[in-house]
């Protein structure tokens, strides 16, 4: 890797390097089979505070600026993506709580998220998908409280959160004008978890639906104003895309390395496969984009820092990285062969979890339409 990190970021990095070697990655093959949660393993890893990077200090969190939560994350993808995506999706919800909400709910949240529980970030619909302006979970006002009647589709972390923020229309009519973001928590009344999606790749991390039937929420619980909850969803979204192309670099550099070490060791005519061109020019592409990848993910994490809008770098960060993830992954089947489709090898995982980083927080056809607006814009 030929970016400078700092020594903070060297330590954090190594610390997570022997986390994930001597916690993670001896058992997901074993989890990956049963699409299990691994709640002791997300436990020890939320005691080594790897659940509450962006928290503010004063909540308890480690108060990680972007830049260094990127290379943190990148490694932890490299290890497991799937305990990578749930021990960084509270922190999307929270960056909505952090920039929108009180003082009192950034407390709440916060802490909560530090003591190693997890808020669900519930925008997604199953009709809605792409289209956020389009959900269909709605509420009402009713004295001191909303009362949210709806379903929520492929929600992270759904079935274990303790929290969830939630984005509820108070007319469908008003399209992204109407969305509003309310704290809910998940013993409330009317609250409900549907099943748990069996998917093909990132099997370590829960995905599953929310329902809401009547249920009441008190307006302390809204988040910023009414109105405000798109806006509030894609300023986060933004934040989340620079992570979503650290994670994909992660799973693209574990791709190069498994390659590497394969074709080094594998020698059907004599000599290692490494030796051939062929081969060759598929490793060097990969270690081109992956550099690509990562940095134009490190520019969208600096310019975040700096306080810049970074709608259109985050797009192109995320949906570049996860494309190369992609493309790697698949090369690496490629340069093991039969071996690759193995389940037996680690490329085959790496190949099904980096799928779903060009569909999730906005598939890159999305990302690409973002980009070209903000393009023809300037």
């Amino acid at each position: 890797m030929a970016i400078i990190l700092t020594e903070e970021q060297k330590e954090l990095k190594a610390l997570i390097r022997e986390f994930m070697e001597n916690e993670v990655i001896p058992f997901a093959q074993e989890y990956d089979e049963r699409g299990e949660f691994p709640e002791e393993i997300l436990k020890k890893a939320h005691e080594m505070g790897l659940g509450c990077m962006n928290i503010e200090e004063e909540f308890g969190g480690s108060g990680l600026n972007n830049e260094t939560m990127a290379v943190l994350i990148e490694e932890m993808a490299y290890g497991e993506a799937g305990v990578s995506t749930s021990l960084t999706v509270s922190g999307l919800a929270y960056e909505c709580i952090r920039d929108f909400g009180s003082q009192e709910q950034k407390k709440l949240i916060g802490e909560a998220i530090v003591a190693g529980k997890y808020i669900s970030f519930a925008l997604t619909e199953a009709d809605s998908g792409s289209n956020a302006g389009a959900a269909r979970c709605g509420y009402v006002a009713d004295g001191d409280e909303y009362v949210i009647n709806g379903s929520k589709a492929f929600i992270t972390n759904a079935s274990y959160a303790d929290y969830h923020l939630v984005f509820a229309t108070k007319d469908p009519a008003l399209g992204v004008r109407g969305l509003s973001a309310f704290i809910v928590a998940n013993d409330t009344p009317g609250v409900s978890r549907g099943k748990k999606e069996n998917k093909m790749g990132l099997r370590l991390s829960n995905t599953s639906d929310l329902h809401f039937d009547n249920v009441r929420v008190p307006k302390d619980m809204l988040v910023g104003k009414e109105g405000l909850g798109f806006k509030m969803a894609m300023t986060s979204l933004d934040v989340g895309r620079i992570l979503i192309g650290a994670a994909a670099t992660g799973i693209a550099q574990r791709a190069l390395d498994e390659s590497v070490k394969y074709a080094k060791q594998r020698s059907p005519f004599g000599q290692p496969i490494a030796t051939h061109q062929a081969v060759q020019f598929i490793i060097a592409d990969m270690a081109i984009e992956i550099e690509a990848a990562r940095l134009l993910t490190k520019n969208a994490a600096i310019l975040k820092d700096q306080g810049m809008r970074i709608s259109k770098e985050a797009a192109i960060a995320k949906s570049f990285a996860s494309d190369v993830a992609m493309r790697a992954t698949t090369d690496a089947v490629q340069i093991l062969g039969g071996y690759g489709y193995s389940k037996e090898y680690p490329v085959e995982k790496l190949m099904r979890d980096a799928k779903v980083y060009q569909i999730f927080e906005g598939t890159n056809q999305i990302q690409r339409m973002v980009i070209a607006g903000a393009v023809l814009k300037e």
